[in-house]
């Protein structure tokens, strides 16, 4: 294991996964705010033009392409004059529908320079989250990739609620799981995940290769976003650790490399490459059931777990009585009745510290102990299932 890759791949092994992004069909590349509007000084029209560029020369090699863009609350304050981000929801979304029809109409007139279609589709949690919606939105996706035409996803921050909003970095994770993407591309203004910040300290090195969910990148990763987006590296690794669970591979690189699309494509060793520790999941279900690996534990009270075994809801904070083990968000853990049997195994919205922090209080109540709300459950129902 070198110190740069904190991977036990070998150099081959390493140059090989660069050398198969090449092999790659299906690509979900995710724009950040910073780079889309110049650090917010409206929305960068020569760089969005170069990766439209790029990904046009993908497209001609057969690769299927889903945008994930942000940019849109950035593009709206700048059309309105706004030099800080607010932070009333409605100005949020009055801002980011201002900024929406920038961001179409730019990405429209530069991929129509190629000959190609784009769509916009714009999904909120509840899209992704319900069942039946999360169904439709696959579809509507596949069907667009395969009439050739990239769709243009965004969060729909002009009608999510302030408890349901995730980041475009998750989004793009999600929208990941959605179609079974082969990778993930995130463009950020860094070049890669660091040992330690890099900008308070230069000495810092690249982390060029791992595994997506290595509980290690966390601590390097920080909390800060940039000041025109929601977003940091940390929300990227969530991205990569939600990607991996259909098997797709993240890379995080700086979109400010020339030609880094074609690049990449060309194996070229730029960037974090975090790749899935697990094959592609076919059944999700399926794999929640059959998981043996359990990250911790959770102490149901008889009401939840009469709510999770007759009413098929998802587990609230408030009906757990206990809590064990180290998990991390995302990570599989065991519902456990009163006496110790097990219920019900799902993917934990919250990590154990945040976790022994809400048991017991209800989720409104999470913004209050946390200063932030994830997730308004502690365990969707769609990513539990009963055992």
């Amino acid at each position: 294991m070198t110190e740069k890759s904190m991977s036990s791949h070998s150099d081959s092994q390493s140059m090989n996964a660069r050398q198969n992004i090449g092999k790659y069909k299906r690509w979900i590349i995710k724009i950040g705010s910073a780079l889309l509007t110049n650090d917010g000084r409206g929305l960068d029209k020569t760089a969005i033009k170069n990766w439209v560029a790029q990904m046009a020369t993908l497209h001609q090699r057969d690769v299927e392409l889903v945008l994930v863009s942000s940019g849109a609350i950035a593009e709206g304050m700048t059309r309105l004059g706004w030099a800080q981000r607010p932070t009333a929801l409605y100005q949020l979304q009055a801002a980011a529908a201002v900024g929406q029809m920038g961001m179409v109409q730019t990405y429209e007139s530069f991929f129509q320079q190629h000959a190609m279609h784009t769509a916009q589709v714009l999904l909120t949690h509840d899209d992704l989250a319900n069942r039946e919606r999360h169904l439709n939105a696959r579809s509507t996706l596949h069907t667009l990739i395969s009439l050739g035409v990239v769709p243009v996803v965004n969060e729909n921050d002009t009608i999510a609620t302030e408890e349901i909003r995730f980041d475009n970095d998750t989004l793009a994770g999600l929208v990941a799981n959605l179609i079974e993407a082969d990778l993930l591309v995130i463009l950020t203004d860094q070049q890669g995940l660091y040992e330690r910040d890099p900008r308070t300290d230069p000495t810092a090195a690249l982390i060029e290769e791992g595994y997506a969910g290595d509980a290690r990148f966390q601590a390097m990763a920080g909390d800060k976003g940039s000041t025109v987006g929601r977003g940091g590296m940390l929300t990227k690794l969530r991205a990569a650790t939600l990607a991996a669970r259909s098997g797709t591979a993240t890379l995080i690189v700086s979109g400010r490399v020339p030609d880094v699309l074609l690049q990449i494509a060309a194996g070229k060793n730029l960037g974090t490459l975090l790749l899935p520790a697990q094959p592609p999941l076919a059944a999700r279900k399926q794999w929640l059931a059959s998981h043996l690996k359990m990250c911790g534990y959770l102490y149901l009270d008889e009401g939840a777990v009469k709510v999770l075994r007759h009413f098929g809801k998802s587990l609230l904070a408030i009906g757990v009585t206990r809590a064990g083990g180290e998990f991390t968000r995302g990570d599989m853990v065991a519902c456990l009745s009163p006496d110790g049997q097990e219920v019900a195994r799902g993917l934990v919205n919250y990590n154990a510290e945040e976790t022994q922090k809400i048991l017991g209080h209800p989720s409104e109540q999470i913004a209050d102990i946390l200063g932030y709300v994830d997730e308004p459950e502690l365990i969707h129902r769609d990513n539990l299932v009963l055992v």
